[in-house]
């Protein structure tokens, strides 16, 4: 596409909007940015952005910028229903997303991972299976730094890892993965897309333009992904931990590799360092989409045995007086928590909560009762949760004002050789910026215990 003087909106003044921004204004576009909220955080970016020759509004979405906008980019966290995105449709403007056009501009070959839950250790994990074979690896998206300004430089040589969320895909036309993964799906972010139906159709935008020589990866024991694979044009790879399929499976503690003909076994489970039995799910995944790209099983294994996660998903921070503490700060959703409790032996004191996103916690509290001694709750939806407990028959209960209560309580309640968790099931913004000033927070709480 050509952008020398195109008329563009972009709305919302975070990471992939500024970066879009940029990035569409040093091609020759006309750039107009705008963000609604009032914050002294913006002004130091509006003055250096002017300075670029692009115009940014704070405080509000003016209509006058519509006039002869042959564009609007939108950012992943504005809902597409707001009243200046319904007009841009009125008048038949397009509207797009930074991820699209950071593809557009991409001549590496594209990874694309989504999911509910796993997509960013997937991902972490994926860059570094891709970063060992020696080329140049770009790991972005939605794990936190936006492609657009990373991807123009890129030849076919180089390789692009992206963690994708549903609310990227919404706004994607052309988007064009060469692999392909989707790790699971269970209820999230319904307060967005209002049913699992369309929520699975958003998801599914992941592989809708891939053809017969790009890869589809899907999760096996996920019954909602089973009848996907009919929909795809492209070769679709397996993974299971339940049974043997076309793809990479788990059979007597070995992981195999079954798709190209042969069965070979990969490495043992007890190579994967990563914790818990979800983890094994996003290492398969890892192993299918790099053996898609090609990758030496020598360099995946090397890969596996070294990887540790990533920060704010099951990250171990401290122990004290026997009792450890983990951040799973990134569980912003029941099926997230409730893996992270499935991934401890020892007996758990649960820090819950925040703002729902309009799930059921049914169960999640079922999963608390078997796994959870104590239960701390916090945030917005402290009553909702607490109500879901206790149906469930539950009732060993705490309720705080803020993490540094919820730690201190927490190790009160904790025995020696028991595990507190933070692992909130919930979206952060009822008391955090994000997920991982939350995360922080917790971790800070901790560090000060004495």
């Amino acid at each position: 596409m050509d952008w020398n003087e195109k008329k563009i909106v972009v709305l919302g003044l975070a990471k992939s909007g500024i970066a879009v921004a940029e990035t569409l204004s040093q091609l020759g576009a006309k750039v107009f940015i705008t963000e609604t909220k009032e914050k002294d955080d913006f002004l130091e970016e509006k003055k250096r952005l002017e300075e670029k020759g692009i115009t940014v509004e704070i405080g509000g979405h003016s209509l006058a910028w519509l006039d002869d906008t042959e564009l609007v980019i939108v950012s992943p966290g504005v809902p597409l229903e707001i009243p200046y995105l319904l007009e841009a449709r009125k008048r038949k403007i397009e509207i797009l997303g930074e991820l699209e056009v950071a593809a557009s501009l991409c001549k590496a070959p594209l990874i694309a991972i989504t999911g509910t839950n796993g997509k960013t250790t997937t991902t972490s994990l994926m860059g570094e299976i891709m970063n060992s074979t020696g080329k140049k690896v770009v790991v972005g998206g939605n794990i936190g730094l936006p492609l657009v300004g990373e991807v123009r430089t890129l030849t076919g040589e180089d390789v692009v890892v992206a963690e994708v969320s549903s609310f990227q895909l919404e706004t994607t036309k052309k988007f064009h993965p060469h692999v392909s993964t989707i790790l699971n799906i269970t209820e999230d972010h319904l307060d967005r897309h209002k049913t699992l139906q369309n929520y699975i159709a958003v998801k599914s935008k992941i592989f809708a333009q891939q053809e017969s020589s790009d890869y589809l990866v899907l999760n096996a024991d996920d019954h909602l992904l089973n009848n996907l694979a009919a929909q795809a044009s492209c070769q679709v790879i397996f993974f299971s931990r339940q049974k043997k399929v076309k793809g990479i499976y788990v059979q007597d503690k070995k992981i195999i590799s079954n798709w190209q003909g042969q069965e070979n076994v990969v490495c043992l489970v007890q190579d994967v360092k990563i914790k818990g039995s979800h983890n094994l799910e996003n290492a398969l995944a890892a192993i299918a989409m790099a053996e898609a790209m090609g990758v030496d099983r020598e360099k995946i294994v090397h890969t596996l045995r070294n990887f540790a996660g990533v920060e704010h998903r099951l990250e171990f921070v401290k122990e004290l007086d026997g009792v450890k503490f983990y951040n799973d700060s990134k569980g912003t959703n029941p099926d997230a928590a409730i893996k992270a409790l499935e991934a401890f032996s020892e007996k758990i004191i649960l820090i819950a909560g925040g703002r729902d996103k309009g799930v059921s916690y049914t169960h999640f509290a079922e999963t608390i009762k078997e796994k959870v001694r104590e239960l701390i709750l916090i945030g917005e939806a402290k009553e909702k949760i607490e109500e879901a407990v206790i149906d469930a028959g539950f009732a060993n209960i705490h309720k705080m004002n803020s993490m540094e209560q919820a730690v201190q309580e927490g190790y009160s309640l904790a025995q020696s050789g028991e595990v507190v968790l933070l692992s909130p099931a919930c979206a952060s913004f009822d008391m955090f910026k994000n997920y991982e000033i939350r995360g922080e927070v917790f971790k800070q709480a901790v560090v000060q215990l004495k």
